[in-house]
């Protein structure tokens, strides 16, 4: 399996000061991430609101607390924002988590979305024919990635809550000319999708965003085949921090509040029955927070 790569921080366009972050170009490292993160600013830009602030994706903070539903809906809100700004032409992700041949496979507005942490492609291994589900597939660019790999006998699938990504991912879809592609809507604690009917789950910085990881994980184990596997890139806090901690490092839909500790993650799958389970920190994100890629079996 390939081994992933270190993500460095130095080349987020994103981040830094809640003033850099409004800037597209803007980079920072992680002391200028943590920073970034504590007041506001996030992994698509400057935290969600009604007003998009200029030259970024997002706006200001949403605040860290609530219920899943007003989490799920603070989520919603803030990526609905950057689908919208990134199909009107502002670049809101970090398009060089891809390498350039990647990048050449792409739609620019799929590049645009690109609001990931990592590269799921990189440790998932795909191979012609198979199934891949992609859970919260924004904009598009892994599935658009996964379908190249399982080729016109395999399937790529995405799931998305937001209308707004949806339709962005359709459109570049067409635009990609991919066929073999299909985008749901729904949740991913409750996957619309049959049991035993996906060989691969990838993710991209999506399952922190969750406000009921277990049925998360429960719904993966419920669609994967046996012998199906997860690569799944997403942020993961240092065990010692607790959840206290993290929500004052930053808010839920900055993708800090909700994530969870490499002990818990490990924990979490292999209560859902997976095997082989491993998470492998591969860059610095915050302060004591880092992008990681997840692995696991089901059995």
């Amino acid at each position: 399996m390939t081994e992933p790569i270190t993500i460095s921080t130095s080349t987020n366009p994103c981040c830094g000061t809640t003033a850099a972050a409004e800037q597209a170009e803007a980079c920072c490292d992680p002391a200028a991430k943590t920073e970034a993160v504590t007041t506001g600013a996030t992994c698509c830009g400057p935290a969600a609101s009604t007003e998009p602030a200029a030259g970024g994706c997002c706006g200001t903070a949403t605040g860290t607390s609530g219920d899943g539903a007003s989490i799920r809906e603070q989520v919603r809100a803030r990526y609905a924002s950057a689908a919208t700004r990134a199909a009107e032409g502002d670049r809101c992700g970090n398009e060089e988590l891809y390498d350039g041949d990647e990048r050449g496979e792409l739609p620019e507005a799929a590049l645009r979305a690109s609001l990931g942490c990592g590269n799921p492609l990189r440790v998932a291994d795909l191979n012609p024919g198979e199934t891949v589900l992609d859970l919260g597939s924004g904009g598009g660019i892994d599935v658009l990635l996964s379908a190249r790999r399982v080729g016109p006998t395999g399937t790529a699938h995405g799931l998305d809550m937001t209308d707004e990504m949806l339709e962005l991912a359709r459109r570049n879809a067409a635009e990609a000319g991919a066929t073999n592609v299909e985008f749901h809507k729904g949740h991913i604690e409750d996957i619309p999708l049959p049991d035993a009917s996906i060989d691969v789950i990838i993710s991209n910085c999506v399952i922190n965003l969750s406000a009921d990881k277990p049925a998360v994980f429960a719904e993966m184990h419920r669609v994967l085949r046996p012998g199906g596997r997860i690569g799944i890139s997403d942020v993961v806090a240092e065990d010692h921090l607790t959840p206290q901690q993290r929500g004052v490092i930053g808010d839920w839909s900055a993708c800090i509040a909700g994530a969870l500790s490499r002990s818990e993650y490990i924990a979490g799958l292999t209560a859902a029955g997976f095997t082989d389970v491993s998470v492998e920190f591969t860059g610095a994100y915050a302060e004591s927070m880092h992008a990681a890629i997840v692995r696991a079996c089901r059995p």
